[in-house]
């Protein structure tokens, strides 16, 4: 038997795979496949403090190894998730990551203070890393400064754990993780979309109507390796990694960087099975290499 258990920032995880936002829904599409409880977690999709609709499609469209997706944040708005979808995911026995985004620091502290008083969520995942918003999003992830200020004020309203949702579109990326970190975040999850483009040579405009997207997707796991080994070797709270993870060794991958769970985003949309074949497949390489826990090769990457 292998022990697929991992304490993440307080909350025990029964395995290390969770689903990552924008990819999951609220889950009950997905439970009309398989058990939701037999996955680690559950991240959300990305709530606002009111309704979004998103942006103009087409907004999502695929690329060699991958896709693009310009979605915008659509969501019923952070009253409507606590009144209409919390009670669902309370009633599964997984662990709940609420993910949260904002238009200014204010939104980001009201949200934090309704899903702790709302009964339901383990966690926060502040998502300070959105390329397809023009307001908030992104803007507050790419400086030093804007992830500071909305740590800190999330974590000021918060009484769950606050996880803070990294852009991968920065010059310093352990910098970034090391302000969350200072401003008492518990634990850094990363990476989100790689700002991209295409353009489709016969109408010579954009395949996406907002020009640019988040390109996610296999093509971009190397990236996601190297950034979760740097900021796992550049601070002392737990992360979670994503990015392209298609499969167990994938994921075993993502934990010797030094990631402690490790989220599964565009492949869901590929096949809603692939997170239960990635906790399998993680697992068959632990009995394989003789490890009786998962949490042994967190960090355990022997550099050249």
């Amino acid at each position: 038997m292998v022990d697929l258990r991992i304490n993440f920032a307080g909350v025990e995880f029964k395995n290390p795979i969770v689903t990552a936002s924008g990819t999951f829904g609220f889950g009950r599409e997905y439970g009309e496949y398989y058990d939701l409880s037999k996955l680690g977690g559950i991240c959300v999709k990305g709530l606002t403090a009111t309704e979004r609709l998103g942006n103009q499609p087409p907004r999502i469209a695929e690329t060699p190894a991958g896709m693009l997706n310009s979605v915008g944040l659509q969501n019923p708005g952070v009253d409507a998730f606590i009144r209409d979808e919390l009670p669902f995911l309370k009633s599964l026995d997984t662990v709940i990551i609420a993910n949260i985004s904002g238009n200014t620091v204010d939104e980001y502290a009201e949200m934090a203070e309704k899903l702790s008083d709302a009964d339901g969520a383990d966690m926060l995942e502040v998502n300070v890393s959105c390329p397809n918003v023009k307001a908030g999003g992104m803007q507050f992830g790419t400086t030093i400064e804007g992830v500071s200020s909305v740590t800190a004020a999330v974590r000021k309203h918060a009484n769950l754990p606050v996880m803070v949702k990294l852009s991968p579109n920065v010059t310093d990326i352990a910098e970034i993780a090391r302000a969350a970190e200072g401003e008492g975040a518990d634990a850094i999850s990363l990476i989100n979309t790689l700002l991209a483009m295409r353009i489709d040579t016969q109408t010579r405009r954009p395949v996406l109507q907002n020009n640019m997207g988040g390109l996610s997707g296999p093509a971009v796991f190397p990236v996601a390796v190297r950034m979760v080994w740097q900021v796992a070797s550049a601070v002392k709270i737990p992360v979670l990694g994503m990015g392209g993870v298609m499969d167990g060794d994938n994921a075993a991958e993502m934990m010797l960087a030094g990631a402690s769970l490790v989220g599964i985003g565009t492949a869901n949309i590929a096949d809603p099975y692939v997170p239960l074949t990635v906790i399998d497949g993680l697992e068959e390489y632990l009995v394989r290499d003789n490890i009786a826990a998962a949490r042994e090769i967190i960090g355990g990457v022997i550099l050249n």
